[in-house]
Parts: C-alpha cells; structure tokens; sequence
C-alpha cells in the first residue's frame, strides 16, 4: 500500500521522479560546495539542471523550475 492512497500510480511516479530529481541536485550541491572540482558532481547537477527546465519536468508537475532552482541553491549557501 502507498503513503498516500489519494494518488493515483501515475502521479506516485511522478512524483517520485521529481523527487529523485531533487535529492541528485541537493547532494551534487553539496559535494561541489566543499569547494574541491568533482565532475561527476558538476555533470549530475547539470543534468538535473536540464531536466528541472525540460517539457517532460512541465508535465510531472506544476512547479516553477526556477523557483525550485532558486530554492534548492539556497539550502548550500544557508
């Protein structure tokens, strides 16, 4: 049974990818604010960076993506 039966499967997914999404961009931000190069970080963070601003983010969700960006880099410098 899901956390949140209210959601049908298709949303449950969305959501989750969305959310995955998410947690990649948080932790490729935090190893790049130790301030050492990591080009694994700095690639998974520009993939997320793509998709945040793609059609296919646009039909997951309703967020703002710039919003979402805007928040998420200020969790590093906060």
């Amino acid at each position: 049974m899901s956390k949140n039966s209210n959601l049908d499967p298709y949303e449950e997914l969305a959501n989750a990818i969305v959310l995955q999404a998410v947690r990649d961009y948080r932790e490729a931000n935090k190893k790049l604010s130790r301030g050492r190069k990591n080009r694994d970080a700095q690639d998974t963070k520009e993939e997320c960076l793509r998709f945040f601003r793609s059609k296919w983010f646009s039909l997951l969700t309703d967020l703002d993506p710039e919003f979402l960006i805007r928040r998420l880099d200020e969790e590093v410098t906060a």
